[in-house]
């Protein structure tokens, strides 16, 4: 008597028994009940009924202990695998063990939407990932991992490392089952001579026997991949790309046993093995490009180093750069890998920053200039103060952006999957029909003639069409500084008919100056500047920026951001405001707000409970390639616009220097939301480009939105792409590579297709043999793929 849940056996005088869908089961061991009953009790009976291969046997202790889990309840324990979301939400990212079909991803998602504290979970088979959304005040972290134990799936938390191990295991296995396969191939196809060249009974009989044995590992090793799928497939009511390819596969070995064995008919062993590697092959390319394109976007944790010099008082400390904390410094030598984002304190060097933002040059770093976790320092030694450390820094945001854009299938690849799927079926029933009549005709050939029609129709090609062409474009234009963040965005960039513009922090790059300074009345200017700095240093706007030189001679309390109008706080007991004219002077009952010193640059006045005190002027530079841009957009026929809350002249200064005709200052969110709905309600597709807080609801409401590698955290999580660069020019070329891709995917599906096509009335004709049909379907889908690698080089 076996274990229903592992399959061990069941001891002679012991047994564990659980009801499952009516019966009484036997389990071998405590630890097997637990698992059974804790499925059970959850309504989640049909697990077993869909399960592909038996569970492997819980430990015990795992199962009946939580102790081993409050560690991951640490906040320094989380600060490597878990993001906050908010106040309530956090999100944890982890890897799972023993994983083996859909129906493991379905039981997980289903048992822990049955916690109080779960929100949203959702688990990817291919990497064994998963991203679990939970409210930790209403259930600990710990209590949903023991649960994940309890049903048999070991959780740990999501490292480079480990998704690095499966990517190898993948790439290990998937080369022995091609060599397997290769070895068959060769070995049968000599023996297939004999047999074909005149060899008596005897010794053909004896020679079917030899190819039996080495072409069963081929089947049963090799090609295993190909009947998981299908029945993974057939078990869910869906017709994957494996149904045919099994199906060929298994019918002829089968019928080769028979001819085997009972000495009569005709075997197919050469066929099995030859189509088997070629297929093999083929989905051997395909996963290497598959790899090679997700290290083009993620794997960034590899470029953090394990340790830093931590320097105090002047001492030089050795320490893992987990331990780091913001506020302290580091030394970072000439050659060395920057391990946080930070600010520099002293020295003078050079940054390579190309594998995050595209640039090729060095950026030159100076004393108040930021560096980047990850980017290397080139030239000088640099003591930098620490401002973010692991999950914080920038390089985390953008891996996880990335992985957020592979999660997503976009619209078009979800319906050429389901058009692959009804040409599967449609290729089974002309299968049927092709066997049918050479049965009627030709008994001897209806076998492989029908073998033939499945293998070479087989829509591999048209399901690798557009998923590795937008993976390619994406991969060149992450590699470019333009990270594409949601699934949809290649598409959508091809079909745009405008662009809005915010302009400080966007068409400008955000780094304010302070240009001049107005006093209102009896305050000292050092005065108003260290007020306006202590208002501003904890704000993350570029106008903020503008202060820094005079902060930390005073600390505000009680502050509040007011979107597109301000800041208002209390220092040293008193209330001010920072910001719009209008703004500012609310705090005065009865004053009327006063004009601006002139219309060109922009003036924020500060005030207090007595009235205005002091007008500030502040100025921004044009970012590299604006003019070019909008020159580049305009060309290809698209309406650009440019929207600002900036409600000085400043404005119209650089509308009319970029060559932008519309434009607006003094928007507000809500009047930018309006424009843009104005728009679409016209017919435009728009693309808005933002930065900051304000930008946060017409970037969210844009049919595709990009906002600036220095934008707010909230702005960056809203945005469809991230242009991590300074150059504008990059977001020319997102729209030309778009452009491109969307050719080659129309490429791709034509040759797919009359592929397809073609094959289909030559294999039922009986002018294909099945290794000549599996050498056509491997050699069409490694066409489409190379097509597709082309977008990861150049862009027009």
């Amino acid at each position: 008597m076996s274990c229903y849940h592992c399959g061990l056996p069941v001891p002679a005088r012991e047994s564990y028994p659980v009801t499952i869908n009516g019966r009484e089961e036997l389990m071998c061991c405590i630890g097997c009940q637990a698992v059974a009953t804790a499925i059970v009790e959850g309504g989640l009976e049909s697990f077993y009924r869909f399960r592909t291969e038996i569970n492997s046997r819980p430990d015990e202790e795992q199962v009946s202990a939580l102790e081993r889990w409050r560690v991951y309840d640490l906040p320094e324990v989380q600060s490597e695998f878990v993001l906050e979301l908010d106040e309530q939400r956090s999100q944890a990212s982890l890897l799972l063990e023993n994983i083996t079909c859909a129906a493991c991803s379905w039981l997980i998602e289903k048992h822990l939407h049955s916690q109080p504290g779960v929100r949203s979970v959702t688990v990817n088979m291919a990497t064994h990932r998963c991203t679990l959304v939970w409210d930790a005040e209403q259930q600990p972290l710990s209590e949903i991992l023991s649960e994940l134990a309890t049903i048999g799936f070991m959780p740990h938390p999501a490292t480079d490392k480990h998704q690095q191990d499966l990517l190898r295991h993948e790439s290990r296995m998937s080369l022995m089952r091609l060599g397997v396969a290769a070895f068959g191939m060769m070995q049968v196809g000599m023996l297939a001579v004999y047999i074909y060249t005149g060899a008596t009974d005897e010794w053909r009989d004896f020679f079917r026997w030899i190819s039996l044995v080495l072409v069963t590992p081929v089947v049963l090793f090799s090609s295993w991949p190909f009947f998981r799928g299908a029945w993974i497939g057939l078990r869910h009511n869906n017709l994957t790309m494996d149904v045919p390819v099994a199906l060929g596969i298994g019918l002829a070995y089968i019928a080769s046993i028979w001819a085997t064995v009972s000495g009569g008919g005709e075997v197919y062993f050469e066929a099995i093995s030859t189509f088997a590697f070629f297929l093999l092959a083929g989905r051997y390319v395909e996963m290497r490009a598959r790899h090679r394109n997700r290290q083009g976007f993620g794997n960034l944790a590899q470029l953090m180093p394990l340790t830093a010099r931590r320097l105090d008082n002047d001492q030089q400390d050795l320490v893992p750069v987990k331990s780091l904390r913001p506020g302290e410094r580091v030394l970072v030598l000439a050659g060395e890998t920057f391990p946080c984002d930070g600010r520099v304190e002293s020295g003078h060097s050079a940054a390579m920053e190309a594998l995050l933002t595209g640039e090729s040059r060095p950026v030159v770093k100076t004393p108040g200039e930021t560096v980047i976790a990850g980017t290397l320092n080139t030239d000088s030694p640099l003591t930098v103060e620490v401002m973010a450390t692991g999950a914080d820094t920038r390089l985390s945001a953008i891996e996880r952006l990335v992985e957020q854009a592979t999660q997503e299938k976009p619209w078009q690849v979800a319906l050429a999957d389901k058009v692959a799927r009804y040409f599967v079926g449609a290729v089974l029933v002309v299968c049927m029909a092709v066997f049918a009549f050479w049965w009627w005709y030709q008994p001897e050939r209806a076998l492989w003639v029908a073998l033939s029609v499945l293998v070479v129709t087989c829509p591999c090609a048209l399901g690798l069409a557009m998923p590795t062409a937008l993976a390619a474009a994406s991969t060149n234009l992450r590699q470019r500084g333009f990270l594409v963040a949601k699934g949809h965005v290649l598409e959508t960039l091809t079909r745009i008919t405008r662009v809005i513009f915010d302009k400080t922090g966007t068409l400008t790059k955000g780094r304010f100056v302070l240009d001049e300074v107005q006093l209102c009345d009896s305050l000292s200017r050092d005065r108003a500047l260290s007020i306006g700095a202590a208002l501003e240093a904890n704000a993350n706007h570029p106008v903020a920026k503008a202060f820094e030189p005079w902060a930390g001679n005073h600390k505000a309390s009680d502050v509040r951001q007011f979107t597109a109008k301000g800041v208002e706080g209390r220092v040293d007991g008193k209330l001010y405001r920072l910001g719009n004219s209008d703004f500012a002077t609310e705090i005065t009952p009865g004053q009327t707000p006063p004009a601006a010193p002139d219309n060109t640059n922009l003036w924020l006045l500060l005030a207090g409970e007595g009235g205005p005190m002091a007008w500030f002027s502040v100025v921004d530079e044009v970012r590299p390639g604006a003019k070019s841009l909008v020159q580049h957009l305009t060309g290809d026929g698209l309406a650009v616009e440019l929207l600002s809350g900036d409600r000085s002249g400043a404005v119209a200064e650089l509308a009319n220097t970029l060559g932008i005709e519309h434009y607006r200052a003094g928007a507000t969110p809500e009047d930018k939301l309006a424009r843009l709905r104005e728009c679409q309600g016209a017919g435009d597709r728009v693309l808005m480009m933002g930065d900051g807080i304000n930008d946060v609801p017409v970037l969210s409401a844009a049919d595709v939105s990009v906002t600036v590698g220095s934008a707010s955290d909230l702005a960056q999580t809203k945005a469809d792409s991230v242009l991590l660069n300074d150059d504008l020019n990059t977001l020319a070329d997102a729209l030309r590579l778009a452009r491109r891709t969307r050719r080659v995917i129309a490429q791709n599906l034509g040759f797919s297709l009359c592929y397809n096509l073609l094959a289909l009335p030559l294999a039922a004709a009986g002018l294909i043999v099945p290794w000549v049909a599996a050498l056509g379907m491997a050699g069409s889908s490694l066409v489409v793929v190379l097509n597709a690698m082309r977008l990861s080089r150049g862009i027009g």
